[in-house]
């Protein structure tokens, strides 16, 4: 797993380990009772704190998409279906609320964006 850190994101470093991790999660990048990175080596190999890492895991475990097992690591927990399906629809939500503020400050009516949604969407 490959965890790119930007600096120049808005989002802080422990939210962009999580949201990396969740991606490698839901697209079997990591798989259900992979030993992960210990975090004092996941902080060495991003050159970030420890605490930032271990921050990111202690969230990870709190949402239910790892576990630690004590003296031996963390692993990625059993696939929580609708946990996941919950996680892609909030990030749909941010979207969506996106194009609504874009449109009604563009006068773009529903309709508009209706049928480009239906357009794009029917292209994949």
């Amino acid at each position: 797993m490959n965890i790119i850190i930007s600096n120049s994101s808005n989002q802080p470093i422990f939210e962009q380990i999580k949201q990396a991790m969740k991606k490698a999660i839901a697209t079997d990048e990591l798989k259900e009772n992979e030993m992960l990175p210990s975090i004092r080596n996941l902080a060495q190999d991003l050159r970030i704190s420890v605490m930032t890492v271990k921050k990111a895991y202690d969230e990870l475990e709190e949402e239910g998409f790892i576990k630690t097992v004590h003296g031996k690591g963390s692993i990625v927990a059993a696939k929580n279906i609708e946990l996941l399906r919950e996680e892609q629809m909030k990030e749909i939500e941010k979207y969506i609320d996106k194009i609504v503020l874009i449109s009604k400050s563009s006068n773009i009516s529903k309709k508009e964006i209706l049928d480009t949604f239906e357009y794009l969407f029917r292209e994949e």
